[in-house]
């Protein structure tokens, strides 16, 4: 399949995890990616594996100025961006910094606003954006830091998909769930043991299973598809209360 010969997506955070899985995935079906780190080396690592239809650039994504950058550097229309650049902080209110609080929300929310400011002026009609969030958008969580900044990129999605909608370009959100990546490990490890009991699926999800969620949204495939949410969460959210009732039931 060559959902994306001839179009040219961006896709930040992509030197590891989810945003390198979504760059290579892209560049599989035939897209044009600017794969985008704060980690130059990581995304030029990235951008090797995908061959000659990737191109490493460094942005990060929380400087305005690098963004102005990146948008210079587009030599013709631009058909998808992928959002995807995020850090997570597992701490309350109370033990949340201010200098943390600010940190996490320049990374996890300003980076999405700015992604579609500087950079929905090159969207092309038909153009796609996906802006990754994750179910602690969907529901309550614990993170201070975390959860506020997912919920506010699901809303901010839905005011860039009425915004952007006479121009036929669509914005959606992805929520992924308990997903294997650096970033999901990077705490205590006892949290992704303890989170497992609640998914139905029985398992983590991998980034190619996100990547290829995020390119369905990028795709014709979804071109009715506007101002939603992709929960791709083996069924954590829908049913993961009454999963982890039973199955504490059974063992009793």
């Amino acid at each position: 399949m060559s959902r994306f010969d001839g179009r040219t997506v961006v896709v930040t955070g992509a030197g590891g995890g989810m945003g390198r899985a979504e760059a290579l995935a892209l560049a599989a079906e035939g897209a044009s990616v600017l794969v985008t780190d704060i980690d130059l080396a990581a995304a030029e690592s990235t951008a090797a594996e995908g061959g000659d239809r990737c191109r490493a650039h460094h942005l990060d994504v929380t400087d305005p100025d690098g963004w102005q950058e990146l948008a210079t550097a587009l030599d013709g229309p631009l058909h998808g961006l992928v959002n995807n650049a995020g850090i997570s902080f597992r701490a309350g209110i109370a033990e949340t910094s201010v200098a943390d609080w600010h940190r996490v929300l320049e990374v996890n929310l300003s980076s999405v606003f700015y992604g579609m400011k500087f950079l929905s002026p090159a969207l092309a009609p038909g153009a796609s954006v996906v802006n990754v969030s994750s179910i602690a958008g969907m529901l309550g969580y614990f993170s201070a830091t975390y959860g506020t900044t997912k919920w506010a990129v699901r809303g901010l999605s839905k005011v860039g998909s009425l915004e952007l909608a006479d121009r036929g370009v669509r914005v959606n959100s992805v929520h992924p769930g308990l997903v294997d990546t650096p970033l999901l490990h990077s705490g205590d490890p006892r949290f992704v043991e303890e989170s497992l009991r609640s998914v139905p699926a029985g398992r983590l999800a991998t980034p190619e299973e996100v990547a290829r969620a995020v390119a369905f949204l990028l795709s014709d495939d979804a071109s009715y598809v506007n101002g939603t949410e992709l929960v791709v969460d083996g069924g954590l959210v829908s049913g993961g209360t009454y999963h982890r009732i039973t199955g504490a039931l059974a063992d009793r």
